[in-house]
């Protein structure tokens, strides 16, 4: 038999690159069968939160004199070491221990087997597979729910349990299962698979003639950076594109960020600064433009394209549309003119000696208010309708705003992306920093989330710059 450790572990959240670790339990299963059961408190460093102190029965007071990870950091690879790594929901507590090893400087990596899947796949009749669940279930003896070794000595019982319900071969069949590695390009260290987290953010793939390894091939955002890099391999045998990146693909980095909403933020920003060969979108938009009216008299608004030298669009209440050039835009008038009958000649589509009809009244597509035939109020109506759809929304605050993640705050001021603050010291600097240019698609993020922006209070220094 293999040698086994199963792990548990106590801490002060949920996230594993920032909060910390404060009890370790392990029972150790020797080839030859022999049991060990190790329980260490570990002083994290930091506030234990109340309601985890509820959970877990584990005190600031407890863990005040505890030794802190450091000290038991090596008794604790000793018992880990050469063992297959056992736990419930595995990449959490996988995940802590990796995150504490490498603030020392230590790579800790081990194969993992997670008992949610174990017991997902060996009993797919039931819907429920928490530890509770499992207890429950099975019949096991909990001495101490959410204590670290009594937690890890239920998760023993469960794999003592299974090899009675369960015949060996199942078994076999079900670890070959879980273990099967996804597929990786021949050329990328198939231990990355480990290193990949479980959080969003954004991911960078590099090739091996990057620019000093600097400029990558491919930025994307993920929900679930493990998840979503995995996929682009899984998909190569299939999609062209993914298989020409898949190989070019030498080295992935990543940065994970607190939700959904800083991965998009990040990615556009990364997309523009970088430049990456195989990113279609999210490009830079310096020359954007849009349609603004001008009140020629008489109820006659004519459409005159302004561009991000000449109008705020952040701040702007009335411009309509974004567009990559002059080209697009004139494209999109025109469709609208021929959906709405309006007449080109009032749009500045086409040019005509007074009193001439434009050539869409010729072909009974105007209604004729190039020739007095129809009131420029009743045109301009129909022109403001069909310009509805592309409106701009309007900043809705005084000033700059917060979308709050977590522990980050995305500072946001007239639809610009001014940057992610995770304290009081950081929002300083992002507001007083010069803003960066207006953004097609930052624009199209924000006005997704404008329910979940606060604006900040007046007591926070202006920002400088333009």
């Amino acid at each position: 038999m293999r040698p086994l450790a199963f792990v548990d572990l106590e801490t002060t959240g949920a996230t594993a690159t920032s909060d910390r670790i404060t009890e370790i339990g392990i029972v150790e299963v020797d080839a030859d069968g022999t049991v060990r059961e190790w329980q260490q408190l570990v002083n994290p460093g930091t506030r234990i939160p109340p309601f985890i102190e509820q959970l877990t029965g584990i005190s600031n007071d407890m863990v005040a004199n505890a030794p802190a990870f450091e000290s038991v950091a090596e008794e604790t690879l000793r018992r880990l070491e050469g063992r297959l790594f056992i736990a419930h929901n595995a990449r959490f507590d996988y995940g802590f221990l990796k995150n504490e090893f490498k603030r020392l400087g230590i790579g800790f990596r081990a194969p993992v087997l997670c008992t949610v899947k174990l017991s997902r796949t060996l009993y797919p009749q039931y819907h429920r597979h928490n530890l509770d669940s499992l207890i429950e279930r099975h019949g096991l003896q909990a001495e101490a729910r959410h204590r670290a070794l009594a937690d890890a000595q239920l998760i023993h019982q469960f794999w003592q349990k299974i090899h009675v319900d369960r015949s060996r071969e199942e078994i076999e069949a079900a670890l070959k299962k879980l273990n099967a590695r996804p597929s990786l390009p021949p050329h990328l260290d198939a231990a990355l698979i480990d290193d990949l987290p479980d959080t969003p953010g954004v991911y960078l793939f590099y090739g091996e003639t990057s620019e000093n390894g600097q400029l990558p091939l491919y930025v994307g955002k993920a929900k679930d950076i493990r998840q979503r890099v995995l996929s682009h391999f899984s998909a190569d045998h299939s999609s062209a594109k993914e298989m020409a990146l898949a190989q070019q693909v030498r080295r992935i980095d990543w940065i994970e960020t607190a939700g959904e909403i800083g991965a998009l933020l990040k990615e556009a920003r990364l997309v523009k600064e970088l430049q990456p060969t195989h990113n279609r979108q999210l490009r830079k938009n310096d020359d954007l433009c849009s349609w603004t009216l001008i009140d020629e008299g008489e109820g006659w608004l004519r459409p005159q394209l302004a561009s991000t030298h000449d109008l705020d669009f952040g701040l702007s209440t009335s411009c309509y549309g974004l567009f990559k050039n002059s080209k697009e835009a004139t494209e999109v008038l025109r469709a609208l003119a021929a959906e709405h009958n309006l007449c080109d000649i009032l749009l500045g589509l086409e040019k005509a000696a007074p009193g001439k009809p434009c050539f869409a009244h010729q072909i009974r597509r105007c209604k004729g208010a190039c020739i007095g035939k129809e009131p420029y109020a009743k045109h301009t109506m129909r022109l403001v309708g069909a310009l509805v759809k592309l409106k701009l929304a309007a900043w809705p605050f005084a000033g700059p705003a917060l979308i709050r993640e977590g522990e980050e705050a995305h500072l946001i001021d007239g639809w610009r992306y001014l940057g992610t603050a995770v304290s009081d010291d950081d929002l300083g600097r992002l507001l007083t920093a010069s803003h960066p240019p207006f953004d097609r698609d930052i624009y199209k993020i924000l006005a997704k989330y404008t329910g979940k922006m606060n604006p900040l209070p007046s007591i926070h220094p202006a920002p400088t710059g333009n």
